[in-house]
């Protein structure tokens, strides 16, 4: 009867509006990507080397590349797939049927078509390879200024140019590798070669692996299934060794840099001198409580001398290399939060300190690069708001700094190569997409998008952006959606999503709030409030903020969580006996420790790719935010959740992608055994062929298993 009279409900409650439509799951976690997003100028980009602007419209149902400029009133054709299809039989290419993406400069026209790379020459039909098919199967390809190509293959790092290849190293392995990411890919570290100016010195790592253990990852796409090790440094074991050598691609000749012992040491920030004579590198302690920048002879692989050094009683964090300040090879740029927020500093090249070049209670996000003359930084930073992202101009030799862009959003820009003009492509929660061009001296703008709202034809909760201050009176941002249809009399369940760890942040002053799909709104659309906030420990809040978690991960973000609770429950309209927990990663560890701790505040969790034990976890993001198990055993002990299995009172589904090697499976098996041996009953959902996040198509799959979950525990 129950059952039947909610169903009732739920039909009566949809009929109200009925002239609306109501999200499907596909629509809300697949096409919000695609058919569901707002609308944008497909490829916009400046041409390098001008002020113009390009971007992809449809005239008269086909794609058509048109150009303009802030002085310009209408856009002009420039390149018509016909255009472009003559250029390619010219070149005996084969033709496409749509656009390839094309990066666009004042004098050619760079393409990759099949793997083979190309440059054409924007006034003829003439072009060069600069990166043949061949070559475009291999692994971490990267091209210099000179055209040598780096790549991988079997292991070894090689070198190329117009069709010759030389073999740089020969002891490449599972155990030693060579040209990639290191340290876990943390530090920033996203790459493994690093190209000269000049391009024809090349900097890449070695990695010397063989200390670390292998662990299983399990393929069961084929009979039998086949197991793939990876190495992964757990926290408090054996940490990898990393070198870097210099490979001059002129000569043939490798030097290896001298960066001494430890080995057991992090190299990060790589970075050249501007006459490539000399190799920079944030150079940190495994304690991450120590960083020297240094300099070595690209040359010799001598060390040269420290620039200077940075401590923090509890963690650093070098993300971002010393960047030279455009025309003027003397000084350079350093990003540090040494006065708590992340800011900018001017350095001489003997490492003295010039001066702070930004300061205050905000945290700078990115650095755009300069102006043309090198005189003005462009740079992007939370100075308005937490949760907003504008750009700004710095004069390096005044300190005088405006911003650029103007709307209370969160702003994505590019900036042209004289430093006049800027792409502001911007979003609020009720604007969908707006896309500008500033004219940086004089602030005027020109319009050349604004998006219709794509969910225009769909009901919708009211979405709103607000703060509640935590016990230590700090402002906590929170998003909350409330139910189509709302009604202030009305009780409604309620499932709260968070995160809460470091590098992340759930909530922006953009379209959607800064959620990436809409199963809020569908979830909105099923009569939940969705509620979400950003606890202490998350980003764009500066070191204390972040800091707080340091060797006793959970607990504040638990005590914040505790603040949220109390503030749904003094909402008349929310339904306090009927609330769901949801988190991914560090998210899903919170949310197991929070259900484990504070049993009955919520009647059902989910957690996806969590963090059982933080002893299983990688050394470099580990270590860092809890210091190793020896150093902190009270620390681990109490993060370990498969100890504390047998307090679980609530409802739980454990969600895991079976090949995920950020967050290995074993933090969910673990769990779930010892739940089993604490007679504690846990549900537990898997998806082979997925790593630490589950993509594609599966991902509407996904949510709708945590969509019926809450179904079935919170109605």
């Amino acid at each position: 009867m129950k059952k039947c009279f909610l169903a009732l409900a739920l039909i009566c409650s949809l009929q109200t509006f009925a002239q609306q439509k109501i999200l499907t799951m596909q629509e809300a976690m697949l096409n919000a990507r695609t058919s569901l997003a707002p609308e944008n100028l497909r490829q916009l980009q400046f041409i390098k080397g001008t002020d113009d602007y390009i971007y992809l419209k449809k005239i008269n149902g086909a794609d058509v590349f048109v150009r303009g400029n802030f002085s310009s009133k209408e856009d002009v054709t420039f390149l018509t797939l016909a255009q472009f299809n003559s250029k390619l039989r010219a070149g005996s290419i084969d033709t496409v049927a749509t656009f390839p993406v094309i990066q666009f400069n004042n004098d050619n026209w760079v393409v990759s078509l099949k793997g083979t790379k190309y440059s054409f020459n924007s006034g003829n039909d003439q072009y060069k390879v600069l990166l043949d098919k061949q070559l475009g199967t291999k692994e971490n390809i990267d091209q210099s200024a000179d055209g040598y190509n780096a790549y991988l293959d079997a292991f070894n790092l090689f070198v190329s140019k117009n069709g010759v290849a030389k073999k740089v190293t020969s002891d490449g392995s599972e155990n030693i590798v060579y040209a990639s990411a290191v340290h876990q890919s943390e530090f920033g570290i996203t790459k493994g070669t690093f190209w000269s100016n000049n391009g024809k010195l090349l900097a890449f790592y070695r990695m010397d692996q063989s200390m670390i253990p292998d662990y299983p990852i399990i393929d069961w796409s084929s009979i039998p299934a086949k197991n793939k090790n990876i190495r992964y440094p757990m926290a408090g074991d054996s940490s990898h060794h990393v070198t870097v050598g210099v490979y001059n691609a002129e000569t043939d000749r490798t030097t290896w840099l001298k960066t001494g012992l430890p080995a057991e040491q992090f190299l990060t920030n790589i970075a050249w001198s501007p006459d490539d004579k000399y190799v920079y590198i944030a150079v940190e302690n495994r304690q991450q409580n120590h960083v020297w920048l240094n300099q070595y002879d690209a040359s010799s692989g001598d060390f040269i001398k420290t620039l200077f050094e940075e401590t923090d009683p509890k963690y650093t964090e070098p993300l971002v290399p010393m960047l030279f300040v455009k025309n003027d090879p003397a000084k350079f740029i350093w990003q540090s939060r040494r006065d708590g927020w992340n800011h900018l500093y001017l350095y001489d090249i003997s490492g003295k300190l010039i001066k702070q070049l930004t300061g205050g209670q905000w945290e700078v996000l990115e650095v755009k690069g300069f102006d043309a003359k090198g005189q003005q930084l462009a740079y992007v930073s939370t100075e308005e708001s937490p949760v907003t992202k504008n750009l700004y101009l710095l004069d390096i030799k005044t300190g005088k700094k405006k911003r650029v862009t103007a709307a209370t959003a969160v702003h994505n820009t590019l900036i042209s190569n004289s430093g006049s003009y800027v792409l502001d492509n911007y979003s609020t929660p009720t604007n969908p997409r707006t896309i500008e061009l500033v004219d940086t001296k004089t602030g005027k703008t020109k319009q050349l998008l604004q998006a219709t709202d794509p969910l225009a034809a769909y009901a919708k909760g009211a979405l709103s952006i607000f703060t509640i201050k935590n016990n230590e009176g700090t402002d906590l941002y929170c998003r909350m959606f409330t139910p189509v249809n709302f009604d202030s009399t009305k009780r409604y369940p309620v499932v709260v999503y968070w995160y809460g760890g470091p590098h992340a942040q759930m909530i922006l002053n953009s379209w959607n709030g800064g959620a990436g799909d809409y199963w809020f709104q569908y979830m909105a659309e099923r009569g939940y409030v969705v509620f979400t906030i950003d606890t202490r420990g998350s980003s764009s809040r500066g070191k204390a903020f972040e800091q707080s978690i340091f060797r006793h991960t959970g607990e504040p973000q638990m005590e914040d969580m505790l603040t949220a609770v109390d503030f749904l429950k003094s909402k008349p309209y929310v339904d306090a006996k009927n609330m769901g927990l949801f988190g991914w990663s560090y998210g899903g560890f919170m949310t197991t420790d929070f259900l484990l701790h504070h049993p009955g505040v919520f009647k059902a969790g989910v957690a996806g790719g969590p963090v059982m034990n933080w002893r299983m976890y990688e050394i470099m993001y580990g270590e860092r935010y809890m210091d190793t198990p020896q150093e902190n055993p009270d620390g681990y002990s109490a993060t370990d959740l498969t100890k504390q299995a047998g307090k679980l009172k609530d409802k739980l589904l454990l969600i895991h992608g079976l090949q995920d090697p950020v967050v290995l499976q074993q933090h969910s098996v673990n769990f779930v055994r010892a739940a089993i041996d604490a007679g504690v009953q846990v549900d537990y959902m898997i998806y082979p062929g997925h790593e630490h996040n589950v993509i594609g198509k599966d991902r509407a799959h996904l949510y709708q298993k945590v969509t019926d979950y809450f179904e079935a525990n919170l109605k």
